[in-house]
């Protein structure tokens, strides 16, 4: 079998990214801003309604090169790096879901530290410039909690979905799904569903930590929240940062799995 190049899943990341961008813009306007008690919070057609119409259609690519470079480090390295385990832990055999998530972990952990820098340095809607000279600071360990968490919730669980359901799809749902599309996009819709869960608190306090201008502690944040705002404080913005990570996560995989499928026929 012809192995497939480190970097293809960096391309199939910004791809989907290049589609899904103005919903990333959309929900970080969405997590920063401030509403009355009593006063609905606008949707994500109205944040981008309004931007647009501010600023024109080209507000809502705000920071895109900033996020091709991050899919071009953090994500190739994460989605690169996990392949490879995954390969080195298949030779006796499919791996089981303990190994899959430790590979996933693993491999996270070294994305976040390969993007940390794009990730620190990628302008976002609602954080000011004050704070932008300590975001390298502020946010490694974050970061990287983030980082390990995303790739186990997002890659492992697609690969672990994935697997299940060519196994047990008969028994299920009385129907034997195959290697194709259909499946790629049930298992990443589903890892996209897993992956918002999992990220939603570390991703809600490292937006609210970028836009303060202060050095306060992740852990200051995070007690001061739920203190003020409730447990559910942790999973404000859950619904766009889905609609944002689902269409991202099934994008990034169907190109992803396509990409490797066309190098195989290519290169046999």
């Amino acid at each position: 079998m012809t192995n497939t190049p480190f970097w293809l899943g960096g391309v199939a990341a910004s791809l989907a990214t290049s589609i899904t961008h103005p919903l990333d813009f959309a929900k970080v306007r969405m997590q920063t801003i401030e509403t009355a008690p009593g006063v609905q919070k606008p949707s994500i057609i109205s944040v981008l309604r309004a931007s647009i119409h501010e600023s024109g259609i080209r507000s809502v690519y705000t920071g895109l090169t900033a996020a091709w470079l991050r899919q071009m480090s953090y994500t190739l390295v994460r989605i690169g790096t996990y392949e490879e385990l995954k390969t080195r832990i298949s030779h006796n055999g499919p791996p089981s879901a303990l190994q899959l998530l430790t590979a996933a972990s693993l491999a996270g952990a070294l994305g976040g530290i390969a993007g940390n820098p794009a990730g620190a340095f990628a302008p976002q809607p609602g954080i000011t410039s004050a704070v932008m000279e300590h975001r390298i600071i502020i946010v490694p360990d974050i970061v990287l909690a983030r980082a390990v968490l995303m790739n186990a919730s997002q890659v492992g669980s697609y690969d672990f979905i994935k697997s299940s359901l060519l196994r047990h799809s008969a028994t299920l749902f009385d129907y034997q799904l195959k290697d194709n599309l259909l499946l790629h996009v049930i298992s990443s819709l589903s890892a996209g569903a897993v992956a918002t869960t999992v990220c939603s608190p570390p991703d809600v306090m490292r937006t609210r930590i970028m836009s303060q201008n202060s050095k306060a502690s992740f852990l200051h944040v995070l007690t001061t929240s739920i203190r003020e705002e409730g447990p559910r404080v942790l999973f404000k913005g859950w619904t766009p940062a889905f609609i944002r990570l689902g269409p991202q996560t099934v994008l990034m995989f169907v190109f992803f799995e396509q990409l490797k499928k066309a190098w195989i026929n290519l290169h046999s």
